[in-house]
This record gives C-alpha cells, sequence and structure tokens, in this order.
C-alpha cells in the first residue's frame, strides 16, 4: 500500500482549496459541489494528496485553538525564508522560526483558516535510510 491523501472537515473547502493551489503550488485532483465541496488537492512533487471537505455529521476542529505540536501540514523547502515571507504575505502567520544544531530549519505558520503549516528543510542525512 501506498499513502495516498489526509482529510480535513473545513468551514469552507472552496477557499481553502483556492488559498493551497495558489500558494503551495498544489493541484486541483477532484472538486465536487454543495453541500460538502469535498476536493482533493495533489501534490506535485509526491503525488499524495489532501482531501478537504465540510461534513456537519462529524465535529469540524477549532483548528485555530490547536498547538501545532497537534496537528499541522509539513512542507519541504530549498527556500524556507523566501517561503515564508510568501506565505505570510497572503495572510498566513508566523508561529516559530528554529534552526536545529544539525542546521535543520523548522519554520512553523496557519494558514488564513487556522491549520497549521511547517516549512522544513532538512539537514543532509537527517532521514536515516530504512
Amino acid at each position: 500500500m501506498k499513502l495516498e491523501h489526509f482529510a480535513y472537515n473545513v468551514d469552507n473547502p472552496p477557499a481553502m482549496a483556492a488559498w493551497y493551489s495558489r500558494h503551495l503550488g498544489w493541484t486541483l485532483a477532484r472538486q465536487g459541489g454543495a453541500p460538502d465541496h469535498t476536493t482533493f488537492l495533489r501534490d506535485a512533487h509526491t503525488g499524495v494528496m489532501v482531501e478537504l471537505y465540510h461534513q456537519p455529521s462529524g465535529a469540524i476542529p477549532d483548528y485555530r485553538s490547536l498547538n501545532p505540536f497537534t496537528l499541522h501540514i509539513a512542507m519541504a523547502s530549498d527556500t524556507p525564508d523566501a517561503d515564508k515571507a510568501r506565505l505570510v504575505q497572503a495572510g498566513a502567520e508566523p508561529l516559530s522560526d528554529r534552526t536545529l544544531e544539525d542546521g535543520t530549519r523548522l519554520i512553523m505558520l496557519r494558514d488564513p483558516f487556522g491549520v497549521c503549516l511547517q516549512i522544513c528543510r532538512r539537514a543532509p542525512g537527517y532521514f536515516a535510510e530504512v
């Protein structure tokens, strides 16, 4: 098996999908209409998708109140400072910016919809071969 998608129950899937497409470069794989507006966005580099939908029968988390270590979407970046500046300009809220001893860079932001996004630039050899 391989990872296909992560799913998020959100208040406004069309607006969130538009922001993610515009600012994260994810492409629309499938989009449905009312009432749930189920939308799949695909990362062009990995093929992994994020599903956004509005399903009142399930709780919509208060993403804005969640600690970033509870839930976040992490993206690898070769240019973390430029990506941080670009996303903040687009309405993301900066939360933290750390450089670990090995040189790994971790930047945490909150998107305009409350979901936490992490920008990662890992030090060479960070992930061991398994």
